[in-house]
């Protein structure tokens, strides 16, 4: 009988064990957002999503798509409604004009800044770029990625940084009770961005 007891406990370890074992990516950044949507707390993921929930789906992380971009910045830009999947219209301002060089093509990206992030003292150096591509609707969710961005991140030269592998998905591709904003036409480019995360596959 202890013998027994003793088995059962040994698999009831393991078992925790297993269901506490951090969730595997490539990169730092993928393993947090897999931490992220497995947590019940704070995924946007639905229940029945949850449950079944093995990872996110990223492309493979390639060096090619971490790229030093040029950024102007627009003075005086106007406050304007930014469009989104719900009736929600949060107001937005350019904050800059991106161009870079990308896969042998010239590349131009206007980067956004929330004014709703400029009332908070934790989120005012942040800055928003959403953007499609040629994967859109297909490898990729069709309303387009979104990357995160610091004003803090230009550098002296008057370059960002950018790493499209480090790039999500709106949260309204795992559930639409999400509001999200929809991506501008003029920030699609014209080519395939095989980095960053993939389209996902709901239950």
């Amino acid at each position: 009988m202890k013998k027994f007891a003793l088995l059962i406990f040994l698999i009831l370890t393991s078992c925790n064990y297993l269901d506490k074992r951090p969730l595997f990516g490539e990169t730092a950044y993928q393993q947090k957002e897999n931490a992220i949507f497995k947590d019940a707390s704070k995924s946007p993921l639905k229940k029945r999503d949850i449950k079944g929930f093995k990872g996110l789906n990223f492309f493979p992380v390639d060096s090619s798509f971490i790229v030093s971009a040029k950024l102007v910045k627009i003075k005086d830009a106007p406050t304007f409604k930014m469009a989104t999947t719900t009736d929600r219209n949060p107001l937005y301002k350019e904050y800059g004009i991106l161009t870079f060089s990308l896969l042998g093509k010239n590349c131009t990206l206007t980067l956004y800044q929330s004014q709703e992030d400029l009332e908070d003292q934790n989120s005012k150096d942040n800055l928003f770029l959403p953007f499609t591509d040629d994967t859109s609707g297909n490898e990729s969710y069709g309303g387009g990625r979104y990357m995160d961005l610091l004003i803090t991140d230009e550098k002296s030269d008057g370059t960002i940084l950018l790493n499209f592998n480090n790039t999500y998905n709106p949260y309204c591709a795992y559930n639409e009770k999400f509001s999200c904003p929809i991506t501008p036409r003029k920030n699609h480019l014209d080519i395939a961005i095989k980095a960053g995360i993939q389209v996902f596959q709901k239950h």
